[in-house]
């Protein structure tokens, strides 16, 4: 559990700024095709690298050392949720925007290393005091590991089905927030691009007008461009 946390979580943050730096990420987000697929393909990456990374250990543990595998699919749908949930996070702090991968890996490890301790990966849930067990409820490490204990056998301190619901909750939650945080980053970008080109149409406008001011009927060459700008009515008291 905690080679899929590392391994996951680690992509995003230092592909999603390269792509910043290189402008293809503000070009893939103007692509039209749904943010949250966006979202969910940078994660893939994440969790593709992240599975191909813990299976050396699980496949050492079964030739080299005969390790049994009671529940294998609670073992299948514990590494796969687990490294979906935090190849999912890795996005959502690469989401902050900055081009140097080491901002977001500064922030990262802030987070992840006080996962280890707090997630019954190390200290058994069962033994830690109130406080250690609320934490630890909000850890998903602590769900993935969990499963990934009743998959071998050991005592789960959770149901497995439990553990499997709380992994999809996060993954939901960090899913919706990476588009949240991308769309308003976007957004403000957008409006920054349509303020620009509203002063360049006013300009236009302006120059247009004093082109043809001669004609009475001016007022009807104005009015495509008018429309077009979506300020009809402005723009015809205005002149």
């Amino acid at each position: 559990s905690v080679t899929l946390l590392f391994s996951s979580s680690t992509i995003e943050p230092v592909s999603i700024p390269i792509e910043r730096r290189t402008k293809t990420f503000e070009r893939l987000i103007s692509a039209p095709v749904s943010l949250h697929a966006i979202v969910f393909g940078e994660s893939l990456s994440g969790f593709m690298y992240s599975i191909g990374i813990a299976l050396v250990p699980l496949f050492v543990g079964i030739f080299a050392f005969s390790t049994g595998i009671p529940y294998p699919l609670h073992l299948i749908a514990g590494m796969l949720l687990t490294a979906l949930c935090f190849s999912t996070m890795g996005t959502l702090f690469a989401a902050y925007p900055t081009e140097s991968p080491g901002d977001i890996m500064s922030m990262l490890n802030l987070v992840r290393l006080p996962l280890i301790f707090v997630s019954g990966t190390f200290i058994a849930i069962e033994t830690m005091p109130p406080i250690g067990k609320a934490i630890s409820y909000l850890s998903p490490l602590t769900y993935g590991n969990d499963l990934i204990q009743a998959a071998y056998g050991q005592k789960a301190y959770f149901n497995p089905f439990f553990d499997t619901f709380m992994l999809l909750l996060f993954f939901i939650i960090f899913q919706f927030a990476v588009g949240a945080a991308i769309a308003i980053k976007f957004l403000k970008y957008s409006n920054e691009i349509s303020f620009c080109s509203n002063v360049i149409c006013l300009i236009l406008i302006n120059k247009w007008i004093n082109n043809i001011k001669q004609d009475r009927n001016y007022l009807e060459y104005t009015k495509p461009l008018c429309i077009f700008t979506a300020n009809y009515e402005k723009y015809q008291n205005y002149f």
